[in-house]
This record gives structure tokens, sequence and C-alpha cells, in this order.
């Protein structure tokens, strides 16, 4: 969720540019750069860490005087953070200067291709193969070379592009990464999100999937990929700068959770290749899979939750037995890990303390690591024999829901590999489950649009004093990260169990309205969980359940029910999960809580 701000004009570019980025910072980022072109050449200033070292750098932008500029807050993605790899990025002579949000899918193939050409690359980044690919393609028109870049880059991208050659002129490009632009007072502006053009202009152009503004200081023009002239018309933004931080929602987690669609399909996207799964990143051959014997996931909470999952979806489908361990536990109960046994930590920061300890516990003892987090050149993935990332860009609310998200994509992913390179799992059937997590992202939109349902049924809870979350299987798993997010923010005491145990004790707690929340998404389970609605409602219980499209029979035996679209079963967390990210949402915002920092816990656990 990298930040992009540009600028050209009859003011100096460089305080606009960094004013510009210091809206964004929200985003999250590692590193921050600008360009500026003097009227000679192009000064180019970058830096890892704050924006404020920049700033302090460039003497407040001083240093880089001229009047046309791009500038950039990266969040890693291609390479750690580093002074070499924070944007822009240029061509050798440093004639074509590009900013860059977004992930080029084929970069290695274009870089390889480059490079036979005689290009050299200084940086880890796939942005820098941008740069070198407008110089290939570079004939004195800046128009023709962008239309040629995309058409060949797959993947997302926001571009903010400066020719050196065309020094009146800035270009912006956008594909599946988002992009705005302006006029102010005697220029034109761009930026990735609103808040950065807040103080410049409140009329904007949002651009649109595959198009191209080329913009001077007082006029702008749109194009197709084609080349074609696009009219478009500029849209008033009313929001305060607070509000426009946040995309005009209400809370940072509400507009997480909206992101999760684009991080779903972000995480699976580069892994899915003419009907395959390739994991580049793992580092394992085929060979090396089939010589797994055990599998140990290690996390702390929502990660340890998405682990839980990975248990029912690894063992059901390459047949691998699977132990998941809390990373507090895991690093003092003297593990045994035999030979074969592949070790994989999931963190969302990748800096999580216990989850390191165990990570370097696990290495210790000869056995191979696979980090799953959403930081690059995070101690995790630096630590790591191998890491594989969650494409879910910054959280900024505390409590998870993207990220979770995409963590769960990354194991599903993974245990369809392992399926399949295992045999446990035919072409057509690899096929199907393919089809089917391409839906995922539709489907979380769909149940997204239907949260003014949920946050009725959550108005009536504001008052509770216990809630539980009860399901068997998958649903168990679904249960425990449902119940995390409902009391993490809402402060009301709220406890999972797997529904079979419910008569060993846990339902003694049930009195009359107590709300039970019950997952039965597992078709094999129906009976059996709904035998388990009827024991708590027959003391008592308030029953909202969730299942699937079809299962009419649960409006038999619960109060309230919330259906998700039918999907693989290995799948339905992913869907399950949205109305209970919703529901713990709504109950802590309809009981005034601090929603994106709830008391007394902190985004990244680095301390035991």
């Amino acid at each position: 969720m990298c930040g992009i701000v540009g600028y050209i004009g009859t003011e100096q570019a460089a305080p606009i540019l960094l004013s510009g980025l210091s809206k964004l910072e929200y985003r999250g980022y590692d590193s921050a750069g600008i360009a500026v072109y003097d009227g000679t050449k192009v000064n180019v200033a970058k830096t890892k860490g704050r924006l404020k070292v920049l700033t302090e750098q460039t003497h407040d932008g001083q240093k880089l005087p001229g009047k046309l500029g791009i500038g950039h807050t990266r969040w890693a993605t291609h390479g750690s953070p580093s002074d070499m790899n924070a944007h822009p990025h240029a061509n050798s002579d440093v004639s074509i200067v590009v900013v860059h949000n977004g992930i080029i899918e084929n970069y290695i193939k274009l870089k390889r291709k480059l490079e036979k050409k005689g290009y050299t690359f200084v940086s880890e980044t796939d942005t820098e193969v941008i740069a070198h690919l407008l110089d290939y393609y570079y004939r004195g028109n800046p128009l023709e070379a962008v239309t040629k870049i995309m058409h060949r880059m797959e993947g997302s991208y926001a571009l903010g592009i400066l020719f050196k050659d065309h020094p009146n002129e800035l270009y912006a490009v956008r594909k599946d990464s988002p992009l705005i632009v302006g006029h102010t007072k005697g220029g034109s502006i761009i930026a990735s999100d609103v808040p950065a053009v807040l103080k410049y202009t409140r009329d904007v152009y949002f651009i649109e999937n595959e198009e191209i503004v080329r913009m001077t200081e007082s006029e702008m023009e749109f194009f197709t990929v084609d080349e074609e002239p696009l009219q478009k018309e500029p849209v008033h933004i009313d929001w305060d700068e607070n509000a426009a931080e946040k995309g005009g929602y209400e809370h940072f987690m509400l507009k997480e959770m909206y992101e999760q669609p684009k991080a779903i399909t972000d995480t699976f996207s580069p892994r899915l290749k003419n009907g395959d799964i390739v994991i580049d990143e793992l580092g394992m051959s085929d060979g090396d899979i089939r010589e797994i014997r055990k599998i140990m996931i290690v996390a702390c909470g929502s990660a340890y939750h998405t682990g839980v999952t990975g248990k029912y979806v690894f063992e059901g489908l390459a047949r691998i037995p699977v132990e998941v361990d809390l990373a507090s536990e895991f690093r003092y109960r003297d593990p045994i890990l035999d030979e074969g046994t592949l070790v994989v930590v999931i963190s969302q920061s990748g800096e999580t303390a216990d989850s390191l300890a165990a990570l370097r516990e696990a290495k210790a003892r000869g056995r191979r690591v696979l980090g799953i987090v959403n930081v690059v050149g995070s101690s995790i993935a630096r630590e790591a024999d191998n890491v594989m990332y969650t494409w879910a860009g910054p959280e900024i609310a505390v409590a998870t829901t993207k990220a979770y998200s995409c963590q769960l994509i990354a194991l599903y992913l993974l245990a369809m590999k392992f399926a399949k390179v295992r045999g446990m799992v035919s072409e057509s059937e690899l096929e199907e489950m393919i089809t089917e997590l391409k839906k995922i992202p539709a489907q979380v939109e769909m149940l997204l649009n239907n949260k003014d349902r949920i946050q009725k049924f959550a108005n009536r809870y504001l008052a509770a004093k216990n809630i539980f979350f009860i399901g068997r299987g998958i649903d168990y798993a679904i249960s425990l990260e449902g119940s995390l997010k409902l009391k993490e923010i809402s402060y009301i005491h709220s406890e999972a169990y797997a529904a079979g145990e419910l008569k060993h004790g846990t339902i003694s707690l049930i009195e009359d309205g107590t709300l039970v929340t019950a997952l039965v998404t597992q078709e094999e389970l129906y009976k059996k969980t709904i035998s388990n609605i009827v024991e708590v409602k027959t003391r008592g219980a308030f029953v909202m359940a969730v299942t699937n499209t079809g299962n009419t029979d649960v409006e038999k035996a619960a109060d309230y029910v919330v259906y998700i679209p039918k999907t693989n079963k290995y799948f339905a967390n992913s869907l399950a999960i949205i109305p209970l990210q919703l529901f713990g949402y709504y109950v802590s915002v309809g009981r005034g809580c601090d929603v994106d920092k709830p008391r007394n816990l902190a985004k990244s656990v680095t301390v035991e």
C-alpha cells in the first residue's frame, strides 16, 4: 500500500511532494524518496526509514529545486527495506523516473529479457524493471512507451512517471491500484489516495483500470491503453483530512475489511499460472515435498487460528500429519522435531517475539522453516529458510482482518500444492479447487455489502456479558477467530468451543438469552452441529447460525441465520469469517469502544 504523489506546476515541487507523502504515512511504509527536475537534470533523494529523515535530508525539500517531481513512501514487497530499494527508480542515465504502487507479477521474466539486452539492475525491486522497460520502448513519445509496457506487464500497478525530455509533462497510469489526479492553483497533482491532495484541491478525477493521464501545469488528457482519448468528470471531495485517511470509512478496521477482496486476489494471483500452483519462493523440489512426514505450524493469536484451519486443510487434502502449536508454548516444551518435519511459522509483522524464538529453536534443531509473513525484510522473513509473503499491505487497526484472510489463502495454496505433488488430488480436482479459490474475492465482497443486516443484529447485543461460539472441524477454527475478534475490540467475554465438547462442562454456562454463534459450513457435520444447537436452545440460548446457502434445515433449530455462498469445504473459513468480523466490529462501535486501538493491545508483540 505504497504512497504516491506527483506534481507539475508553478510552485516548487519538493515541498508539495513531502507534504502529500506526510498525509499518506498512515498507510504504513519503510522508506521514502522524491525525484525533482531542476531544468537541467533529475535529482533523486531517497532513504530507508521515516519520512522525517528524508525531510531533514532535503532541508524540507529546498535542496531539490524544480517545478516537476514525483514522490513515494514504500511498503517493501520485492527486496528488503533499504536506500537502494527505495523509490523513485530510474533508467541508467536518470532520464526516465518512476514511482510504483503494486506488484509486477512477471518482473523476473521481464528482467531477464532486459539483462540480455544489456540493462544493468542495481536494486532488488520489481519497480526498477518498469524504468528500464520504459527506456527500452521509448522513442521520443512517452505515451507510446507507456502503452507498450502496459501490454507487457502482468500484475497491479499505479505509476507516476516523468521523462526528462518532456519537462512540461507528468504521466500517471493505473491498473488495479488506486490513483487520483486533480488541478491545483497553478498546477496539477497525482496521488494514490485522497488525503495527499486535500490541501491543494477538493476536485479530483479517479483513474480507472488501464487508463493513462498526461498532465501539464494547466491541462489533463486521459487515454486508454490503446491511446484513445477519454472524457472524464471530476468528483468533489467533502471529507475532512482525518476521514480521508480512512478512505471515508469510520475506522481503519472497517476499511481493511473492505480491502480483503483485493488483498486475497493479490496473494493468490501471482501463484496461479496456467492452471497450476507455482510457489517459487517455497524453494522446495517435488522430491523435498514428498519427503515431508509432518508439518508443525507455530503462531500466535489470529495467526494461530489460521494454523488450526491449516491443520484440517493439509490433513484433508495432502494427508500429511499436522501439529499446531502456540509459539509461546512451543519454545518451552522441548518439542519433538523428527527428520522430515517442516516447521511453518506464521506472523503478520514478522517480528512476533515468541514466533521468532520458535523459528530459532526449530532451526537450532536442524529443521527446515517456512515463514508466512506480511512484512518484507522482517526478522522472520530474514531468518526463515524460505518465506511466503501475504500481500495484504499494511494493517493499521490492531485487530487483524485482511492479514488473517491472506494467511488462510497462503495455507490453501500450500496444501493444494503439496496434495498435487503427493498425488492426493487429480488434475480435475485441482482445477476445480482453483476455480473456487478465484471466486472468493467476489464472494467476500458480496458478504461485506450485506453488512446492514449484521449491524442491526449486533445492536441487540451491546449489553451482553457472555457470548459463545461453537463449531466442529474447520468450523471450530472459525469459531476461535470469531470469538477473538469480538472480545479484543468490544471487551465482551467470549469463548469458542468445539461443539462436541459442550456436554463436558461448557453447557453449564448457558443461561436464558445467552447468545451462541454456531458455525455450520461442513456438510458432513450438519446434523451433528444442529444437534448441538438444539442442546443449547433447550437451555435458553439464542442462536445465530452461519451456514451455507441451501442449508435451510438449520432454520428449524437456530433463531437467526446468516448464509454464505457455497464453496469448497476447505475454503469455508474465508467466507464464514466475514459476518463474524462485521459482528465484532458493530458490537464494538455500538459500545463506544476504540475499535482501531483496543485497550492493552499492540499491533506487533515484540516482547515475550
